[in-house]
């Protein structure tokens, strides 16, 4: 099936974050950001990697399409199989099973748009689609790491501190869910987090899918913040959510409900089954992006079935298990090739997709650094538009690591370099400087040096290039502690983002209001 061509656009604007300087992080350079600033709107000048023939991608598109049909997905949300039933699904309300044939899910999922503007305040929109690629913090682990304190329950103040390290760092356009915070009873939760992304950032935020009333919740803080009516809200992407199917083939009742209800109001569904090679999908890499494909296409379609053209991205996380302990593994050969492949099946159905910056190490040590620079040239190699827990990963996604932070920041701010496209002008090729330097001599002093040399080269923000004798004798500091001073003078500098008083006070007084009430429902 050929790209679709629709889009959804809007119009915003928003201030985008800072590049932080810090001169004492390192000698050289080391603890400064880039001097030019390339992050806010990025966009993929590699060519995607084609790693599988077009024969191969139909094969997985045909089995996907039989795993629906005559297998099906259990539904266990009673009002998403009523939608399923109602658009020609085959139904079974004794089993919950939904299945579907060819021609309801590809009509289905061919009205999803194949771009989609994302607003924030204070700036124009995030695109993803086509060759847009945006970045996200790290989100949803339970648990909270420092190299001073060592690893703990997530909680408040360590949620807030994952919000404005994002905040100040232009690279990063989404708020993830950040680290859980446990000491937030969990009925207040959702109010309590949501009231904080949108007062402590303006990047593109988050709602967690978690039942009717925290739904409900986070998406009336979020339309408070931006100080629309309910037909600017419903008109305009402001915010977005992550469903997970139940893998294997089953959509739960909480997840298939945020489907639903973002798809009415005209937020982005980000459908991501969560499909383990080995453990909750075939042990080989095709059955699992079989499985993948099938899981998301059905997710999808729900959405478009409930609104033709509502925005929605294909979620790709097909990675594998360490088949000793049943341990997730991820930064796998396995997990790169699944993420280049699910570029090549999103692109057939003409959607945004996603991809994850991922890693099992216990520690922000080479493990967790390799790992996750092997996920990032799958995803980016692949053509990933939203690659997700861009910043803070650790521990196959139990932990978010304030050192881990820094450290994929700057390798996303790397990635979004090698992104600049080669100036090869006249004045690049810089023939006028080799006939002025001649044979055997040098170019510190040349006049395209000098011109240039302020912003010739990207300048890092953890690594350190002093040498060895001077490194040593600034008492030998690893990666992992310079990135630990680097957090620490973010934070102290940060500053939060403009918001409407107006805007804010009505924020303030809902979650007030709903707190007073009792917050939200239990799940059901």
């Amino acid at each position: 099936m050929a790209d679709n061509g629709n889009s959804t656009t809007v119009t915003g604007r928003r201030r985008g974050g800072r590049s932080r300087h810090l001169d004492d992080a390192g000698a050289n350079g080391a603890g400064q950001a880039a001097s030019k600033p390339h992050y806010r709107h990025i966009v993929n000048t590699l060519p995607p990697v084609e790693l599988l023939s077009g024969d191969e991608v139909e094969a997985i598109h045909r089995t996907s399409l039989t795993m629906l049909r005559e297998i099906g997905i259990r539904v266990l949300n009673s009002e998403a199989r009523d939608v399923f039933r109602k658009a020609g699904a085959e139904v079974s309300e004794d089993t919950m099973m939904v299945r579907l044939d060819d021609e309801l899910v590809l009509a289905s999922v061919s009205r999803a748009p194949s771009e989609i503007d994302l607003t924030v305040r204070g700036g124009t929109p995030y695109r993803i689609g086509g060759r847009n690629t945006i970045f996200s913090s790290v989100g949803g682990p339970a648990n909270f790491s420092t190299l001073d304190d060592g690893r703990r329950p997530g909680t408040r103040a360590a949620f807030e501190d994952i919000l404005k390290l994002g905040q100040s760092f232009e690279v990063i356009h989404m708020i993830g869910p950040s680290v859980e915070p446990m000491d937030i009873e969990l009925r207040f939760r959702q109010l309590e987090v949501v009231r904080a992304e949108v007062m402590l950032t303006d990047k593109f935020p988050f709602v967690a899918a978690r039942g009717p009333s925290p739904v409900a919740d986070g998406l009336e803080i979020i339309r408070l913040a931006r100080g629309f009516d309910e037909a600017e809200f419903h008109d305009t992407v402001s915010c977005f959510t992550v469903v997970n199917v139940n893998s294997p083939l089953q959509l739960d009742v909480p997840m298939c409900h945020g489907i639903m209800e973002f798809a009415r109001r005209g937020q982005l569904v980000v459908l991501t089954p969560f499909t383990l090679a080995g453990a909750m999908a075939p042990v080989s890499v095709a059955g699992a992006l079989a499985q993948q494909n099938a899981e998301a296409l059905a997710g999808i379609a729900l959405g478009q079935m409930v609104r033709p053209g509502a925005p929605a991205a294909y979620g790709g996380f097909t990675s594998n298990v360490d088949m000793r302990s049943g341990a997730p593994a991820f930064g796998t050969p396995e997990y790169v090739k699944a993420a280049m492949a699910t570029g090549q099946l999103a692109r057939k159905y003409g959607l945004p997709w996603r991809s994850s910056n991922a890693n099992a190490s216990n520690a922000p040590d080479a493990q967790a650094a390799y790992e996750a620079q092997m996920s990032i040239w799958g995803a980016l190699l692949g053509g990933c538009n939203v690659l997700m827990h861009g910043a803070g990963w650790l521990e196959g996604g139990l932990t978010a690591s304030l050192e881990k932070f820094i450290i994929d920041i700057e390798m996303l701010q790397m990635m979004a370099e090698v992104f600049q496209p080669l100036d090869c002008s006249t004045a690049e090729l810089a023939l006028d400087a080799v006939r002025e330097v001649g044979p055997g001599g040098h170019y510190f002093g040349a006049a395209h040096t000098l011109e240039r040399y302020a912003s010739a080269f990207y300048e890092p923000l953890v690594s350190d290039w002093r040498n060895f004798e001077n490194w040593r004798d600034a008492g030998s500091p690893p990666a992992d502690v310079r990135a630990n001073r680097i957090w620490k003078e973010t934070l102290r500098t940060y500053e939060p983002p403009a918001m409407d008083p107006a805007c804010r006070e009505a924020v303030d007084a809902y979650v007030e209001r709903r707190t007073a009430e009792g917050g939200a429902e239990p799940l059901t």
